[in-house]
Parts: structure tokens; sequence; C-alpha cells
């Protein structure tokens, strides 16, 4: 098997198709489980409220589409939206165990939903921007979908500029993790090739400060990016 490329939306595919079984699983043990932290101060700005519409983009297995069908309920429902089957087979699993939730799932593309514009209260998007073939696009899918004063959650890795200390030691220090922790512990789960795909992901993901800028010439109104995990994460926070 070949290297994954980053942004071949073909290859991005067939990698989640590959890696959903154990996908889950991976994430609680090499974020030791922080992903669901920084997952939580997603939706804390998404602030969903019951009765409203939400979209989770890049749904993956649908963690945090779960979470917000549960904030949104009784009269709310979200759409969780993603490329590969795989995981939407699992997130299908999940909701089946709790029906009480109103979820609908769908195969699609994150740059072209063909839900209908404004339908949403809120977007969120976890660790799905970096992957897309186009991240501006992505970030117009979601101003698009987005109905006035709407929220979105843009939640990923963050990639330091460099010009300074602080992103070159930034810079150094995701570099050792993604060496030295992520991919050797994906070796012994025989994706080696899956997780080393994580480190040119992200050097074509926009910085922080790139984010803003192409969400500012979208339209939103309110652009935010914030560090976590000591500059290892961000989250782009958007109102439309």
């Amino acid at each position: 098997m070949g290297s994954f490329e980053p942004g071949q939306p073909q290859q991005v595919q067939s990698l989640f198709e590959q890696i959903a079984p154990r996908y889950d699983l991976l994430n609680d043990l090499l974020s030791l489980g922080l992903h669901r932290v920084w997952k939580r101060q997603a939706i804390a700005w998404l602030s969903p409220r019951p009765g409203q519409t939400l979209l989770d983009l890049c749904c993956g297995t649908g963690d945090l589409a779960l979470v917000l069908a549960s904030r949104v309920r009784p009269a709310g429902r979200v759409i969780g939206l993603d490329a590969a089957a795989a995981p939407l087979q699992l997130a299908a699993r999940r909701s089946a165990r709790a029906p009480w939730l109103v979820l609908e799932w769908r195969q699609g593309d994150a740059l072209a939903s063909g839900l209908p514009d404004g339908m949403a209260a809120g977007v969120a998007m976890a660790y799905g921007l970096r992957n897309l073939a186009d991240p501006a696009a992505g970030l117009a899918e979601v101003r698009r979908l987005l109905r006035p004063g709407g929220r979105a959650a843009v939640l990923d890795f963050n990639r330091p500029d460099g010009a300074g200390l602080q992103g070159r030691l930034t810079a150094g220090l995701q570099k050792l993790c993604l060496r030295g922790l992520v991919v050797p512990a994906a070796r012994l789960a025989g994706l080696e090739e899956h997780y080393a795909y994580l480190e040119p992901s992200l050097a074509r993901l926009p910085t922080g400060a790139e984010q803003e800028r192409l969400a500012r010439r979208l339209g939103f109104r309110r652009v935010h990016h914030r560090p976590l995990a000591a500059g290892l994460m961000g989250l782009l926070e958007l109102q439309a």
C-alpha cells in the first residue's frame, strides 16, 4: 500500500474507510482523551439550543454529532456528513442506541454538501479542514450553510506560522509528538502509513492567521482563531 497524499479526495476517503474500526480507540489513546475536552470547547462556542438544526461536516464516527443532538432535543436535529462510508456506518450504529436523538447521516462532499443555503444555526467541523481538497472552499461552504447570526466551530491541529520563537517551539513539539508518539503507536496497530499522513496534512493547513483572513473575506462578521493545548490544536470560532 502506498502512502496517502493530502488534498486528494479519493486517497483521503480511502484512508478513513480503512482506519474507521480503530479510529475512536486510537483518538482516545493518542490524545489521552483530551480530544473530548477540545470538542467540548467547540460545542461551548456553538452554544446549541433546543430546536436548532445543526450540521457536523466531516463527522467521522459521529461522537461530536451525538453530543450536539443531545443539546438540541427534543425538537432539534443534527445532520452528520462525511465522505467515507465506514465511519458513517459506525455513527449510525451509535445513534441507533440513542433513538431519542434526531440524527441524519449523509455521505457526501463537505465542499459541495448539496444542502440548502442558510439552513443551519450552527456548523461544526472537527479535524476535517486540512483533509479537504481546498480548505478555503470548505470555509465558503460553511458560510453558505449558516443562517445570519449562526455560528461555526472549526477544530483542527494548529499550524504555527514559524515566524517567532514560540511558533518554532510549537512546530518542533508537534513533530516530536507525531514522529515519536503517534506514528509509532499507529505502527503497533498496523496503521503506520495512515497516521504518518498527519504531518503532511498539517503542512497544507492554513495557519490561524490565514484562516482568520479567509473567513473575513468570506463575509463572517465575527472571526477568532484560538490556540488550544499549548498551541498544538486550534479552534476557529466564526459567526455569520
